[in-house]
């Protein structure tokens, strides 16, 4: 922070004792600075817009899946390009209600997809459930995903 400080006191000085020289470079570099932000900008819209085109669905399905991973989850690709990564974290909520109910431990389990999904693929798997709330019973609740991050490749 320190540093920073310095930098902006130096060019500072610079501007008012060399306005000449100084206010283009400072121009130049602020339009630099505009175009980075604007292609960081884009690129998380972008990624936002291809985690939106998948379909991820959880449901407690103990007659399907192991004691030990209940929980059921599908997803699917509808994005023209694949998958090459995705993580998320659980929520669960009573039906109509949006109060989120799992516990938020550290030591929890951690979701996710397949290594790679192509366009239009599904894939199926049985995860294990979070730690839910006292006096919470899993097959009361709707589960969902929440805090996607994915890379797709291209």
């Amino acid at each position: 922070m320190l540093i920073g400080i310095a930098l902006l006191l130096i060019w500072l000085v610079l501007l008012l004792r060399y306005p000449a020289k100084a206010l283009p470079v400072s121009l130049a570099a602020l339009c630099g600075l505009g175009l980075v932000a604007l292609w960081v900008a884009w690129l998380d819209i972008h990624e936002e817009h291809q985690l939106a085109r998948l379909e991820l669905r959880m449901s407690y399905a103990p007659e399907q899946c192991p004691a030990d991973r209940p929980l059921q989850v599908r997803l699917t690709n509808g994005n023209t390009i694949p998958l090459v990564e995705l993580r998320w974290r659980v929520a669960a909520s009573a039906p109509g209600d949006t109060v989120n109910l799992v516990e938020n431990d550290y030591d929890g389990p951690r979701y996710r997809g397949p290594g790679s999904l192509q366009p239009g693929a599904s894939w199926s798997d049985c995860v294990p459930l979070p730690t839910l709330r006292p006096g919470y019973r899993a097959q009361t609740l709707e589960f969902h995903a929440e805090r996607l991050q994915g890379s797709f490749s291209g």
